[in-house]
């Protein structure tokens, strides 16, 4: 037999997976503004008048230092990892979730429950193989419920301490930028006497602020909003996965899963029907000689 249609789109998601989200577009987007930022720096000047490796070695490794007293090397390893996956790991679309989902009911008409265990072992979508492994396993919506709405809980705990962490280190870096300015005051101070002096350190006053400023704004908070971003939309996922598996359980006509589960969704993605007959042929490779099977199937999707 072959591959049906959902372990062509799981494969396809598994490929899609390995491309940055930015995509080429986003990426554009960022060299052309970064573009424009750093322009600003050479408009007036020399480039190599904004670097101080003093005034460097103080905000990035004061900010490090801060950050490994404040937090265990695990948790920060943690931090990376998520990081790395919002940006490189792919997300699926609300409406692609919502036609998968509708996509299932219409198998569990045709072909019994049980044959959703296929899928369980197929997709790559973790909550959607959570979710049909205990619709399969015989749990009551009620108990699939409750399982789901805690693992979100502490999906949604988990990830606001990382986006924590990093909202953290953004409130230490200016403050090293200002310990950076402080340093360099003191070695004024000190070298009153000497203008040589005066001239090394008034680069460490102004550079330090600047390093602080930019590595809170430029990279840390815009890191926490994105992972803020992303687990609300993971987590919009997964609330429609929770009622599409629940319903699916429940026996619910797949056209009434689909005007439920598109309710998450905005206007705009609102558009399309349900399978046709000749669909649902082609995607779970329905045999001819089971047509009075599937003409009643197609009666209880019309």
């Amino acid at each position: 037999m072959k591959k049906s249609t959902f372990r062509n789109r799981s494969e396809s998601m598994k490929k899609g997976s390995s491309e940055w989200v930015l995509g080429r577009k986003g990426v554009l987007l960022l060299v052309i503004s970064t573009g424009f930022f750093t322009m600003g720096f050479f408009i007036h000047g020399n480039i190599g008048f904004y670097f101080n490796l003093a005034a460097l070695l103080i905000v990035f490794g004061g900010t490090l230092a801060a950050t490994f007293i404040s937090f265990r090397v695990e948790r920060l390893i943690l931090v990376y990892r998520v990081l790395y996956a919002s940006y490189r790991a792919k997300l699926k679309m609300p409406d692609e979730i919502v036609r998968i989902l509708v996509d299932l009911s219409v198998k569990s008409k045709i072909r019994g429950m049980l044959s959703l265990q296929e899928d369980e072992k197929e997709t790559s979508l973790l909550a959607l193989r959570h979710a049909l492994g205990y619709l399969v396993d015989g749990y009551s919506g009620n108990q699939i419920r409750d399982i789901l709405n805690t693992e979100m809980y502490f999906f949604k705990v988990r990830r606001e301490d990382s986006e924590r962490v990093l909202r953290s280190m953004a409130d230490i870096a200016p403050c090293f930028g200002l310990v950076g300015s402080m340093v360099g005051l003191i070695g004024m101070i000190a070298g009153l006497e000497d203008i040589s002096i005066i001239l090394k350190t008034i680069p460490i006053v102004l550079t330090s602020t600047l390093y602080g400023v930019i590595l809170a704004n430029l990279f840390l908070l815009p890191f926490a909003e994105n992972i803020r971003t992303r687990t609300e939309q993971e987590l919009l996922l997964q609330k429609i996965i929770m009622e599409g598996v629940i319903a699916i359980g429940s026996e619910l006509h797949p056209r009434v899963l689909e005007m439920r589960l598109k309710s998450f969704l905005t206007p705009s993605s609102r558009r399309g029907k349900l399978v046709s007959l000749e669909k649902i042929q082609q995607m779970f490779q329905i045999k001819s000689d089971s047509e009075a099977g599937v003409e009643w199937a197609a009666k209880r999707v019309a």
